[in-house]
């Protein structure tokens, strides 16, 4: 065989054996070489950066790389979700944000600037939120129903806070009516804290908040929790009674915390990233921190966070057309 024959066997096989070589050094841990970035669309200082935080420090002892968090707040989560839709597919670049960015944008908005189905590929169910309602600490009731009587003898609509249009404290106050009657008027906010400060000064009647952001203002006496939104009682405030057992139905809908890589990251990356998220939040140290925030500790596999949204985007999409909520 020629010294040309030779050669270009060479290339051949060379070229054949890369994709077999590209498989091994993933599955041999040649990922991350450098620090990676968690997108969270929401306000730095909130309920949902403070989680990831937590998460970002556990993920950064665990992969090598500094594990970076960018909160990128706006739109009901759209900014901060488009970046990470619109980012290379390299494994370096990832978004941890509720469930309002699948389950309620894609019915609220008539265009969105990526889709969130086809665009952000499911890594990890982290966890589960919690959601209290609030109402001033010398308010004349301590329950739904005691609010319930107060707003119909209010003579105006009662006005809550939500951390945006279309977000689910929006949707569960819109809910209010339907439960408890009387009339209720949504003023949005970019965040639940100036919600909750508006609530403690008297110039909002209720907001829905997480327990990690409420926390400072009933432990000041300034405002009181009346429910928690959810199936069951949260571990966070175990004392507090659900709207189920105060026996108010419709308010058990899933609130959770998720993370998603940009379509085409390679899955070997995914399913990594989702084994390392779920075994930091199982640690005792995160878990308890996470608990304290308002947050069940999950983790999951990229196919049942991919099947729980089949599950629950339907219903929160239903729950917008009947309310005829719409963001322009």
């Amino acid at each position: 065989m020629s010294r040309r024959a030779i050669a270009r066997r060479r290339v051949v096989t060379a070229a054949l054996a890369a994709p077999l070589l590209s498989s091994a050094g993933w599955a041999q841990g040649a990922w991350p070489t450098k620090p990676i970035r968690i997108v969270v669309p929401f306000n730095p200082g909130g309920a949902i950066d403070a989680l990831v935080r937590v998460i970002a420090d556990g993920l950064t002892a665990k992969l090598g790389q500094q594990v970076l968090v960018d909160p990128k707040p706006g739109a009901n989560t759209i900014v901060g979700s488009e970046i990470v839709a619109k980012a290379p597919p390299d494994g370096y670049t990832f978004l941890i944000t509720t469930n309002s960015t699948h389950t309620n944008n894609p019915s609220l908005y008539a265009k969105l600037p990526f889709d969130p189905a086809k665009d952000l590929m499911p890594v990890s169910l982290v966890s589960l939120g919690t959601i209290l309602v609030l109402v001033k600490a010398d308010a004349p009731f301590s329950d739904l129903r005691g609010m319930a009587k107060w707003v119909k003898d209010l003579g105006r609509p009662a006005t809550y806070g939500s951390w945006g249009i279309g977000s689910s404290g929006h949707l569960y106050g819109l809910m209010f009516e339907q439960a408890l009657g009387g009339h209720y008027s949504h003023v949005p906010y970019r965040g639940d804290v100036p919600a909750i400060q508006d609530v403690s000064n008297g110039t909002l009647d209720i907001t829905w908040a997480s327990p990690t952001s409420a926390k400072p203002q009933i432990d000041a006496g300034r405002v009181k929790p009346l429910a928690v939104a959810g199936s069951k009682r949260s571990a966070s405030v175990p004392q507090l009674s659900t709207f189920a057992e105060q026996l108010v139905a419709g308010f058990d809908l899933s609130l959770f915390v998720a993370a998603y890589a940009p379509a085409g990251t390679p899955a070997e990356i995914v399913d990594r990233m989702s084994r390392e998220i779920k075994d930091v939040i199982r640690e005792p140290a995160v878990a308890e921190k996470l608990i304290a925030q308002g947050q069940t500790p999950v983790g999951s596999t990229p196919k049942e966070l991919s099947d729980m949204l089949a599950r629950e985007t339907p219903i929160w999409a239903e729950l917008i057309r009947q309310s005829g909520a719409k963001v322009e």
